[in-house]
């Protein structure tokens, strides 16, 4: 069966620097590289786009600003080849330290009107740890610069829980990013990877109780100042939820173009390779995963608990054949307040998003 697909994800692995914490495809910026690489992505598009309206358009990385103008424009006339909706919410990640005055002005030019900006921590010990290099100046130069050139939707990224963090260094980080007036705030609580410098280094996660605490801390502070904590690790003002990011919660299909990206067409999800090479090359897609309609039940509601909102039962029983409570056991769940129900949704009681993986195995072990 052929699903309506109106999302888009772009990979650019390109980044000035690499952050000791992360484990996404990236590579160093290597200018012989980029202009194959651009290229390859456009013949990609081309192959698989089936000529969709768009609504929501989302440039991610690695440092997509990495690029330089000419190459940033090479991009942006590439992506023309989609059908935008006239309100598809038009995403392009950044580090403040690489997007100047001329490269906003060009993605404002481009029909970009979102921005989100990797800030992290503006805590020099933090930043040592992690390995960022982003100063507070910087970063409130580049949000004045971007607002004073029209695009006012903007994200910032904060990641807690590094070593060393107290609640004062994130009560501090916290304060300065509701300081700078955005709409929306990701937070991530810091995971030690396989294959990223803080593994190597031996870098340890930080007690459990002090990431719960943590996490409350920046719900509690985040939510008195304004912003719905409408999905576990995100905060929004009224109206500024990521459409882009509501499409994974919801379930929704997308394609992903480029190293690193996954996609999720009609009942495939893939990913394709991290290999610049091997990508230049066109061998594109490194495993696919083919769903029943129970995976695809799986991930409606692995999803779904992601959100504020949770699951609507009707949408549910239309979309695959059956009432949701004949296909999972989740009668206690209720009972016992950790999910919520009303006649159209069912949902996790936020309280207990910090745990929801072990809210979901309750909810799945007779469904598995």
């Amino acid at each position: 069966m052929r699903y309506e697909t109106d999302a888009v994800y772009i990979h650019i692995p390109f980044c000035n620097y690499i952050c000791a914490y992360c484990d996404f495809c990236k590579v160093f910026y290597n200018k012989k590289y980029i202009n194959k690489y651009l290229n390859t992505l456009e013949k990609e598009i081309k192959t698989n786009y089936r000529g969709e309206l768009i609504t929501s358009l989302y440039i991610g990385g690695g440092t997509p600003s990495s690029l330089s103008i000419d190459e940033l424009e090479k991009l942006l006339d590439i992506l023309k080849i989609f059908n935008l909706s006239k309100d598809c919410e038009f995403t392009f990640e950044s580090n403040p330290d690489s997007l100047t005055i001329d490269k906003i002005k060009l993605l404002k030019k481009y029909g970009v009107n979102r921005v989100s900006l990797g800030v992290e921590t503006i805590n020099n010990k933090l930043q040592d740890i992690i390995e960022r290099r982003t100063d507070k100046d910087t970063v409130i130069n580049c949000i004045i610069n971007i607002k004073n050139i029209g695009i006012t939707n903007i994200n910032v990224d904060l990641i807690y829980a590094i070593k060393g963090e107290t609640l004062e260094d994130l009560k501090q980080d916290l304060e300065f990013l509701i300081s700078l007036d955005v709409p929306h705030v990701s937070t991530y609580s810091l995971i030690i990877e396989d294959n990223t410098k803080l593994k190597i280094n031996n870098i340890k996660n930080i007690d459990k109780s002090l990431d719960r605490e943590m996490y409350d801390t920046i719900s509690s502070i985040l939510k008195d100042n304004g912003y719905i904590h409408y999905e576990i690790s995100n905060f929004a003002r009224v109206g500024y939820q990521s459409k882009h990011n509501l499409k994974y919660w919801e379930n929704k299909h997308y394609y992903g173009f480029g190293t690193g990206a996954s996609g999720y067409i009609d009942n495939i999800r893939y990913t394709n390779t991290r290999s610049i090479t091997k990508y230049i090359d066109g061998k594109f897609i490194y495993n696919t995963e083919v769903l029943t309609k129970k995976d695809e039940m799986f991930y409606e509601i692995m999803l779904g608990f992601r959100t504020n909102k949770g699951i609507n039962k009707k949408e549910f029983n239309d979309k695959y054949n059956v009432n949701i409570k004949d296909v999972f056991d989740y009668k206690k769940l209720v009972i016992n307040r950790i999910l919520e129900e009303n006649n159209n949704y069912l949902k996790v009681n936020e309280e207990y998003f910090y745990v929801l993986d072990e809210v979901l195995m309750k909810l799945i072990e007779k469904f598995l």
